[in-house]
């Protein structure tokens, strides 16, 4: 059976993307620790990290760089983190968060129910940012 993030990545069920490409996309969290609170997804369904293939991986990280440093100029939080739990779904995904502290990358804080218009203003804020850093594989303006 596909994960949720697979079905995502299909376009079975809707996210708010703010990068496509070839082997990841990345889409804000639907249960946002705070605003701008963004999933980097591989395409390939995997389910731990450590079974990723290494390249994988690598371009992963990359595509959280370059969401992070979006993060940093829209939000201009105090740092921006970055985890991997794969406990709540089993797809590898990368969590990148603007924070103020270590309090912000506590799951007990999600926000269940986010604003729809807070989060369509964070997915194109991030977007226009990371074109204007000359990253194109962001998603087209909607």
């Amino acid at each position: 059976m596909a994960s949720v993030f697979s079905r995502i990545v299909a376009g079975e069920l809707p996210a708010r993307f703010v990068w496509k490409d070839e082997h990841a996309v990345a889409f804000l969290s639907n249960r946002p620790l705070r605003p701008g609170h963004t999933l980097v997804v591989p395409r390939l369904e995997v389910d731990h990290w450590l079974d990723v293939d290494p390249q994988i991986l690598s371009h992963l990280t990359k595509i959280a760089q370059v969401v992070g440093r979006a993060q940093m100029t829209v939000f201009k939080p105090v740092r921006v983190g970055m985890m991997i739990a794969g406990l709540e779904v089993p797809h590898l995904h990368i969590h990148v968060v603007p924070i103020r502290g270590m309090h912000d990358l506590d799951f007990g804080n999600q926000d269940p129910d986010p604003d729809p218009k807070v989060m369509d203003d964070a997915a194109r804020a991030l977007r226009d940012e990371m074109r204007k850093k000359g990253f194109e594989e962001s998603v087209p303006a909607s």
